[in-house]
């Protein structure tokens, strides 16, 4: 076999080199004849219509003796004008690379690359041979293309599409994009990929629902002003009482904290008092708002967060002129905003995977580990968005204060997505759904 009909046996057996050799061991005209291959001793003829016989080109009926003809072993012969057009639509029109076959009808024998190189010009060769390498990755179940705008890099992962039910195979490009390698969605730790799809859904097919309660203001709890949220922290104080009050669960901010602090947990107890299914129903509802809202609000939230990295900016330029701190040592809060983004990502998708947990003591430890990285996450928030005091002292303050927070709040994460981890490993989690 020729290198072009080798390569093209891999790409059919998309590159799995033990299925190839088996099945060829078995059966080698049969595997050839699947593939598109010919056992032919011969790829491909060109000649000049002149020399053949009662020639005529199939596609544009042409019988001149002095066009070039082209075949290939199957012996299905067109004028090389008509062939080149074809495989210039087929490449360039349809982005097809992998499976170009024979222009006759039925045929099934695919046109190998040095055919093509003969045929086509240099521009349209070296697209199909980009569509060629993106076949590769494509057909590599280990291998994935990096989803961000304009990324060219592609990412190897060990982890096999069997595993998706017990592992997040969570990785990061070289562009800094993390993502999920199983779904190709933006990283979702530790809501396992099943999980996500369901939720996605859900929240589609709740679309008025969810859009009712995304609203971005509330009314403060106490002199019922309408407040807007206008940053990522949820610590709320009315402009007009001065109520300190929690945008999730509406609650005095004076209770957050303490051993009785359940912000981050759904009472379930009418669930099981419900008598009928309008109760039912109407549960179910409250169950879903719960977990929707707190989800929706870590959104927003770390969509607001985004725009501190400018006030960041800022800030830091300011430190700079305030203190004797310079540009590197001032990087802290940047390091500080990206720790809280990355943290309310995963707070956002700890709450669709808590939505379909069943009820336990692993479930329990689960809404401690997220209870408590929510907190400090909240902490570290509110210390960002404090405005910058002139005086070097309090600069100073700030500073250690705002590197010990985000040191535990990354020590929280990597607590909460470690245990979550090694119970998705274990089979410790148990939810009320089948994972399709």
């Amino acid at each position: 076999l020729s290198a072009e009909d080798s390569a093209t046996l891999l790409r059919y057996f998309r590159w799995n080199k033990e299925k190839l050799f088996e099945q060829y061991m078995d059966s080698s005209e049969k595997v050839l004849q699947n593939a598109g291959v010919s056992s032919a001793s011969f790829n491909r003829s060109i000649e000049k219509a002149g020399n053949l016989k009662d020639f005529v080109c199939d596609i544009c009926c042409d019988d001149s003796p002095d066009i070039e003809t082209v075949c290939l072993s199957c012996e299905h012969r067109f004028c090389k004008s008509c062939y080149t057009q074809y495989l210039f639509q087929k490449i360039r029109e349809e982005g097809e690379s992998r499976r170009i076959q024979c222009p006759e009808s039925g045929c099934s024998l695919i046109v190998d690359e040095k055919t093509i190189e003969l045929l086509v010009d240099t521009e349209t060769f070296n697209k199909y041979r980009d569509l060629l390498n993106r076949t590769f990755v494509d057909d590599n179940d280990f291998l994935r293309w990096c989803p961000a705008p304009d990324c060219e890099y592609a990412i190897e992962c060990s982890t096999p599409s069997t595993s998706l039910t017990s592992v997040v195979p969570a990785v990061e490009c070289k562009c800094s994009l993390r993502f999920c390698f199983g779904c190709g969605l933006d990283d979702h730790q530790p809501c396992i990929c099943a999980l996500v799809r369901k939720w996605l859904k859900k929240c589609k097919d709740d679309s008025e629902t969810a859009n009712w309660i995304s609203a971005h203001t509330k009314e403060c709890p106490k002199c019922h002003s309408t407040i807007e949220k206008n940053g990522g922290c949820n610590h709320m104080t009315c402009r007009k009482c001065r109520y300190e009050f929690c945008w999730v669960c509406m609650g005095p901010w004076s209770e957050h904290g303490t051993s009785w602090y359940t912000c981050n947990r759904f009472d379930e107890k009418s669930s099981s008092e419900a008598r009928d299914s309008q109760t039912q129903s109407r549960v179910s509802l409250e169950r879903y708002l719960h977990y929707y809202n707190r989800y929706a609000n870590h959104e927003h939230s770390a969509k607001l967060d985004q725009e501190l990295y400018r006030k960041t900016e800022k800030k830091m330029e300011e430190m700079q002129q305030t203190s004797d701190l310079s540009w590197i040592e001032v990087q802290f809060l940047k390091k500080a905003v990206d720790v809280t983004v990355q943290c309310r990502t995963t707070l956002k998708w700890t709450y669709a995977f808590a939505f379909y947990l069943s009820r336990s003591n692993e479930t329990e430890l689960f809404e401690d580990n997220q209870r408590d990285l929510e907190m400090a996450t909240e902490q570290l928030s509110e210390l960002l968005e404090k405005p910058l005091d002139p005086d070097p002292e309090k600069i100073a303050k700030l500073r250690q204060a705002v590197l010990d927070k985000t040191v535990y709040v990354k020590l929280r994460r990597e607590i909460l997505l470690e245990d979550t981890a090694k119970g998705l490993q274990e089979g410790r989690w148990s939810y009320f759904t089948e994972l399709k």
